[in-house]
């Protein structure tokens, strides 16, 4: 027997809304593993810039990509910049989102629910067909939807990101028997509550209450992000496909 094989020495991966937050977490773990990561932002070019720096600074190799992940031409740009960059892409993290204001059902228009299933369906989709061509051919790719515990625990007033979520996991589920001969798996994780930069401004009361109750009685940090996702990118996780892993300290036990 073997010890499992958590190194990704020789990919590239591409982590999509990776400048801060979680994405950024998951892209500098990639990192650490051994991949050459793309780092993909749209909007802060600054933020972006300060980000690889800290990045190579650290000794890994990988480069910054700028590119909306919902624009079917900019995602066709994009991979092929990556793999002209650092080479094809053997590992996706579809981790971009826009804005998420809970809402009630009346004060939601359609154009509101479309934006999230633009992240959260077409996003997946695109950035998937741009780069099945190269992991069907060498047979092996990884594919890693970051999806959300709000689909299992039916948050509301929320609407309009649960029914997306709910259609990125659907979603998930068949890509993942789709492509399981060609040995490409497709998993997702699924973070609770996890503070960063965007949480900045949330209500302390509502901090507060989920603080209260995590099972595992502490704030899950970015880092338990990016171990789950080398986990998953790994060949130690070879054989686990179409799953969802919830990294949120025990909220969706029972």
């Amino acid at each position: 027997m073997h010890a499992p094989n958590f190194r990704l020495d020789g990919k590239v991966a591409l982590v999509t809304g990776s400048s801060k937050g979680l994405g950024k977490a998951m892209a500098f773990a990639l990192g650490s593993a051994g991949a050459k990561v793309a780092f993909n932002y749209a909007n802060s070019h600054e933020h972006a810039e300060r980000t690889l720096a800290e990045y190579h600074a650290a000794g890994f190799e990988g480069g910054l990509f700028r590119a909306s992940v919902i624009d079917e031409a900019e995602v066709n740009r994009l991979h092929d910049e990556i793999a002209q960059t650092l080479g094809p892409v053997d590992i996706v993290v579809v981790n971009a989102t826009p804005a998420q204001p809970q809402r009630t059902i009346e004060e939601y228009d359609w154009d509101f629910y479309q934006s999230m299933f633009d992240y959260f369906v077409r996003s997946p989709y695109l950035l998937t067909r741009a780069v099945l061509p190269h992991m069907k051919r060498q047979k092996w790719g990884r594919i890693i939807n970051i999806t959300s515990e709000v689909f299992e625990q039916g948050v509301a007033p929320f609407s309009a990101y649960v029914a997306a979520k709910g259609a990125q996991i659907g979603w998930s589920r068949s890509m993942a028997n789709e492509l399981a001969n060609f040995n490409i798996t497709v998993n997702m994780l699924a973070p609770g509550w996890i503070p960063v930069e965007r949480h900045d401004n949330d209500p302390e009361h509502l901090k507060n209450s989920y603080r209260g109750r995590i099972p595992m009685n502490r704030w899950g940090i970015p880092a338990d992000m990016g171990g789950a996702c080398v986990f998953l990118a790994s060949d130690a996780a070879s054989f686990i496909t179409g799953t969802e892993i919830h990294v949120n300290g025990g909220m969706t036990v029972g």
